[in-house]
């Protein structure tokens, strides 16, 4: 069964794997204890720290093992945030951070303090301009993601960071989804990543911070891992990631090459035999194994089942899959379609007769669905009547409301109108995606009794 959801998890690497079973036979001791096996296990606490820090671009003593990506995450913000108090309690971070990053956010706002979110564009990246002038005197740290975990967009890192760097505010790099893949440009002053989606055990967190960024950390005082991470470390898993992170890191040119290529092949025949499809994210500064697309007219959680059926692992940030009834917060930020939202990630491996297959199942896939939902499969038919025509889809879940949409538009004469009243919140996102990909005009939004009144104007 294909498997291509390698940016929520990548399968265990044959080194992590390795790795963990002699290190439970060897790193099962405290390493901060002066015995002989405590000794050896700070050995290959110190070799695994040693190798994480060169594959980072870091000094060891800069960088410190946690339980988690989002662990190391919220250490590094409460950390940066609460050693430069004095500067100030301002928080910047761009739109499409992870959820760890948003969460953070939220907890500081919460606390008092203030947070400025940085928009991006339409293919989820920030301009580094706007960055910063989002840069303050008050502002004690930015964050920015070095590439994006929904659409793979890579973030203009070296560029942020020297503006950063000019304004004297410390830069917070998330590489959780890029460091199997190579360093992150320089100029950061802390940086996180989560062993899992290289590779390695979940489980294993990395946090680095700069000789002389001002760092607090947050909580009681803890003597292992500089303070940073309190607990007990958990070894083998540690040098599992570590070990794991060396090889991926000694395959990734030739592999990324490799699937760069096959995404290429998704991106392009996606487009060709899916109908009414939109391929979000930059076609070019991106990851070389993820791809997201967006269908119209179909509803995500059936989608995905679909696919299951046929042994696909897919992801997606719809609105309408089973863990959320509102867009995701990726999409929404970059203005683009929300529904019928399809997020492939290659694991190294991955075969081209794997990916060929996953592009003939596909369409028929989509179709079915569509089908299944009553989505428009003809041609609209000729204007009947020059009075403004609404559309009541209160009630209805995406994406019923952008199908119904479709399927009278051509009912009202270019010029007029269609107002559709919705109550679902991806409605403010899928119907104005669906104006750019159809070539109406979204009026805009108005209120309503209930709900909101989204009215679309024909054109063609």
């Amino acid at each position: 069964m294909p498997y291509f959801d390698a940016a929520s998890a990548a399968p265990l690497h044959p080194v992590a794997r390795q790795a963990l079973l002699a290190a439970l036979d060897e790193g099962w001791a405290d390493p901060a204890r002066l015995y002989r096996e405590g000794r050896r296990a700070r050995l290959l606490l110190d070799a695994a720290r040693e190798a994480a820090a060169e594959a980072v671009g870091c000094r060891p003593d800069e960088l410190v093992f946690t339980s988690s990506g989002t662990t190391a995450v919220h250490a590094g913000i409460a950390g940066a945030l609460s050693g430069r108090r004095r500067v100030g309690r301002r928080l910047a971070h761009s739109a499409v951070e992870h959820s760890s990053v948003l969460h953070a956010a939220a907890a500081h706002e919460a606390a008092g303090g203030s947070v400025t979110e940085v928009p991006v564009d339409r293919s989820g990246a920030v301009d580094p301009a706007a960055y910063g002038e989002a840069l303050r005197a008050d502002t004690a740290l930015a964050c920015l993601q070095s590439a994006n975990h929904e659409v793979g967009t890579e973030q203009p890192v070296a560029e942020v960071a020297a503006l950063c760097a000019e304004a004297g505010t410390p830069l917070l790099v998330d590489a959780a989804q890029s460091l199997g893949w190579g360093p992150v440009p320089a100029g950061w002053s802390l940086l996180t990543a989560s062993a899992h989606k290289w590779g390695g055990p979940a489980g294993v967190g990395l946090l680095a911070v700069r000789k002389g960024v001002r760092f607090a950390p947050g909580g009681p005082a803890g003597e292992r891992e500089s303070g940073r991470a309190p607990g007990f470390e958990n070894l083998p898993a540690i040098v599992a990631a570590a070990a794991s992170l060396r090889a991926v890191r000694g395959e990734a040119a030739a592999e990324a090459a490799r699937l760069r290529a096959l995404v290429d092949r998704i991106r392009t025949v996606v487009a060709e035999r899916v109908p009414d499809v939109e391929v979000v994210g930059d076609p070019e500064r991106r990851l070389p194994h993820l791809v997201t697309f967006s269908c119209l007219y179909v509803d995500g959680e059936t989608l995905l089942h679909e696919l299951d059926r046929r042994e696909f692992s897919v992801s997606s940030g719809s609105s309408c899959t089973s863990s959320t009834l509102t867009p995701s917060h990726v999409l929404k930020a970059m203005g683009v379609l929300s529904e019928g939202n399809v997020r492939v990630s290659l694991p190294p491996g991955t075969t081209g007769t794997d990916v060929d297959r996953f592009l003939e199942v596909l369409p028929a896939v989509v179709a079915e669905v569509r089908e299944r939902l009553g989505a428009p499969v003809a041609a609209p038919r000729p204007p009947a009547s020059a009075a403004p025509l609404v559309v009541d889809a209160l009630g209805r879940r995406c994406p019923v409301p952008v199908i119904e949409l479709a399927k009278v538009i051509g009912e009202v004469p270019v010029g007029a109108t269609v107002t559709v009243l919705s109550d679902d919140e991806a409605a403010r996102l899928d119907i104005p995606a669906w104006c750019e990909m159809r070539g109406q005009e979204y009026v805009g939004e108005e209120r309503a009794a209930r709900g909101s009144a989204h009215v679309v104007r024909r054109l063609s």
